[in-house]
């Protein structure tokens, strides 16, 4: 099965590590292109590129500030994200719980024996 086009939605969008790295600016408050090329080292042709993608499918505002372009971000499409990841988020608790209890069983068994690993 072909994998769907970048702009398809946010899953695909923040697949690319630097929309990332944009979205976490962006976390921090409104910013313009120039500075997130100055912010992240990219060029300007490349951060306008991702911007692109990241607006089109509604990760990113825009608005026009004199002659600059300024985001932000809407994380309102990154839910789906959330509530997907939010499924495994049970899992790994579920797992961090049941290694406390042997880690717990280890020091008992430790403190029993003394410490001398007997």
């Amino acid at each position: 099965m072909a994998r769907a086009a970048t702009t398809a939605d946010a899953f695909n969008a923040v697949a690319e590590p630097r929309r990332r790295q944009i979205l976490d600016v962006l976390m921090g408050g409104e910013r313009s292109v120039n500075d997130l090329v100055m912010l992240l080292g990219l060029s300007q042709p490349l951060v306008s590129k991702h911007l692109r993608v990241l607006r089109e499918v509604g990760l990113v505002d825009v608005r026009d500030e004199g002659r600059q372009r300024v985001y932000r971000l809407n994380g309102q499409p990154l839910k789906p994200i959330h509530d997907w990841v939010k499924n495994y988020e049970r899992t790994w608790s579920e797992r961090f719980d049941r290694m406390d209890v042997v880690l717990e069983e280890l020091k008992e068994m430790e403190e029993r024996d003394g410490g001398s690993g007997k």
